[in-house]
């Protein structure tokens, strides 16, 4: 008979390596989603023990404590409790500790026994431990807590072994109903746990005499509040450059493959509508954002492996006091590094900071960072208008320009925040930043390539669904009603996209937009990127097959320096994402800050376009 589904639940502290973990158990068969009603990211994996049990594991946010001061505090409790919406009730709680650093861990654990959960603790990162001298009497640990303890190597073949044996024992002796009599500590209670697992710690782990002293060295340098600002910076510009000169051959070949494809679809279907539609529509629409997936790998690359090294805590930390400046709490300074991938998942993390008004602050000014849906617009823009030439020396100026962009988000971000707290926030002052600073390790890869694959995953899901329907409807948008028999002006012309331009276009034309930019911010608003596909596809009907392969000659000939610098600026504070704005109403839980973001960026966006466009006229790149 076929044993029912094994429902697991990770839980841990941040930087136990738990992701690591999930990815050593269930490797690619995984998924990643939104929990039921909230949006914060769910990931599940399966897989099958040796003794062929199925089993499905879910990776809970990381937590120090159930008492669910925050809202990742909250998801978890909710789920090892079996209330969260929609969800199954976790037949198993893997405690997953740090087995270098055990003492919140077991706090931790002591709150999730009370659950009534049947638990294993699992000592992971087990070799790091050894090499340090560090010594955990397993067995005399397992006794003290009363749950079975086991040791893991996430990143090593066959390092989950002994922990897939012991959960085929549990389940075989797991009863189908569980009791749950759980309720919150007090204060009192809370500092008696805190009490029993020192004292636990103190009889079953041994510290060696000499502690290790490599993570001592390097945050000498990192965390010097001189030279660890420069690191940070030297570390975003190595970034930058890299979107740039590592990403180029990669999105040459991405780009001569549409281009292949486009004259493929052109000789062989017959001049009309289907040949319109597939090589205008998909492939020049569509095409012209994919192109990008290199330079977005490498954004999120960089981003994984810094935090697999354990230096994005050290990056929070050195940037409590400059972002405390603005109003920021240092917790912060992760869901905005995080909003250079996406300001959804940088919102998201904000769910970590446990004051109201300061998750408030850091969620109006997440989408003000650069995320990787602006890099086909960056892209796009300095590769027609901005020399590929090297300044200094070594110093690619385009990579320049972008590090300038994102330079000045981070800034407006600042700025944004600084006048929130001096008009709203007046008398208020942000609670002390504590924050756990985890050894350094060396980067799995094995993890990095998984995290990798996931987000470049989402990136094309979302070119297909999103994107791909959007440039559907620029298409036909762009393309009926047809021209009257005779007509000697473009096709484009008499569609209903130059209708809903040349509307907007005296709103625009002050900050030097023409009718066609104005097309492509409308879908813009579902994406960013869809305003790249969007001018493509506009330019491509227009102009040609021509257009269609070299969309960045066609901008350089047809729009100003001055208009392309505009549209930077516009980028840089436009609210151009409805996904953003639907998470920021949810976290919020109001309409009303929704409306606020959306309003203060647009008139940012409008003022900035305004000044950088007349400036440029100014100075003669009209």
């Amino acid at each position: 008979m076929e044993l029912p589904l094994l429902h697991l639940a990770l839980v841990g502290t941040p930087n136990s390596g738990k992701t690591s973990l999930f990815n050593a158990l269930t490797g690619s068969r995984q998924k990643v989603a939104n929990y039921p009603g909230v949006t914060v990211e769910r990931k599940e994996g399966f897989f099958v023990t040796p003794l062929g049990r199925q089993v499905s594991v879910v990776d809970l946010p990381g937590t120090y404590s159930l008492r669910g001061r925050s809202p990742d505090e909250e998801i978890t409790r909710d789920f090892v409790l079996g209330k969260a919406s929609g969800e199954a009730v976790p037949d198993l709680v893997l405690c997953v500790a740090d087995s270098t650093n055990l003492r919140l861990t077991i706090r931790l654990l002591l709150e999730l026994k009370r659950t009534g959960r049947p638990m294993i603790l699992v000592l992971n990162m087990f070799d790091i431990a050894s090499r340090r001298g560090i010594t955990v009497d397993a067995e005399r640990l397992a006794k003290e807590l009363g749950v079975p303890v086991v040791t893991s190597i996430a990143v090593r073949k066959g390092g989950t072994a002994d922990l897939l044996k012991l959960t085929d024992e549990i389940s075989a002796k797991l009863a189908e109903s569980q009791e749950n009599s759980w309720r919150a500590l007090s204060v009192s209670e809370l500092r008696a746990t805190q009490r029993e697992a020192d004292r636990i710690i103190a009889d079953c782990v041994s510290l060696p005499a000499r502690p290790d002293t490599w993570t001592a060295r390097i945050d000498a340098i990192v965390l010097h509040p001189v030279g660890g600002l420069i690191v940070l910076a030297l570390i975003l510009f190595v970034m930058f450059q890299a979107v740039f000169a590592w990403a180029q051959p990669l999105m040459e070949l991405l780009n001569s493959g549409f281009e292949a494809l486009g004259e493929f679809v052109q000789a062989t279907l017959p001049a009309g509508l289907l040949q319109s539609f597939l090589q205008n529509g998909v492939i020049s629409g569509v095409g012209s954002v994919i192109v990008f997936l290199p330079q977005i790998i490498i954004i999120f690359l960089f981003i994984l492996l810094l935090e697999d090294f354990g230096y994005m805590a050290r990056a929070a930390f050195l940037m409590d006091r400059i972002m405390g400046g603005a109003g920021l709490h240092g917790r912060a300074f992760i869901p905005l590094l995080s909003s250079f991938a996406c300001a959804i998942p940088g919102i998201m993390a904000t769910r970590v900071i446990d004051d109201k008004r300061d998750r408030l602050t850091t969620i109006l000014i997440a989408p003000l960072m650069t995320c990787s849906a602006r890099i086909p617009v960056y892209t796009l823009i300095i590769s027609a208008f901005i020399p590929a030439k090297d300044v200094w020396g070594f110093i690619n100026l385009q990579g320049l320009v972008m590090f300038g962009l994102y330079a000045t988000g981070i800034a407006s971000a600042l700025a944004v925040s600084f006048l929130i707290k001096f008009f709203m926030l007046r008398d208020y002052a942000p609670a002390p930043f504590m924050l756990e600073l985890p050894d350094y390790k060396m980067p799995r890869l094995k993890s990095i390539a998984i995290g990798v694959y996931t987000r470049a995953k989402m990136f094309l899901h979302r070119a297909g669904t999103t994107i791909f329907s959007m440039m559907v409807l620029i298409w036909f948008l762009a393309s009926f009603p047809q021209p009257p028999a005779g007509a000697t002006e473009p096709a484009i012309d008499f569609s209903l996209a130059a209708m809903i331009g040349k509307a907007l276009e005296p709103l625009l034309a002050p900050v030097g937009f023409n009718w066609q930019i104005a097309v492509a911010l409308i879908p813009g608003m579902a994406a960013r990127e869809v305003a790249v596909a969007a001018l493509g596809t506009v330019y491509a009907i227009e102009g040609g097959k021509e257009a269609a392969e070299q969309i960045g000659q066609v901008l350089a000939t047809k729009w100003s320096l001055a208009t392309a610098l505009s549209m930077l600026a516009w980028y840089i504070f436009a609210p151009q994402c409805a996904s953003t704005l639907a998470v920021i109403r949810r976290e919020t839980g109001s309409w009303t800050w929704m409306a606020v973001t959306f309003g203060y960026m647009l008139l940012l966006a409008y003022a900035a376009s305004l000044l950088t466009y007349n400036v440029a006229v100014a100075l003669g790149a009209g």
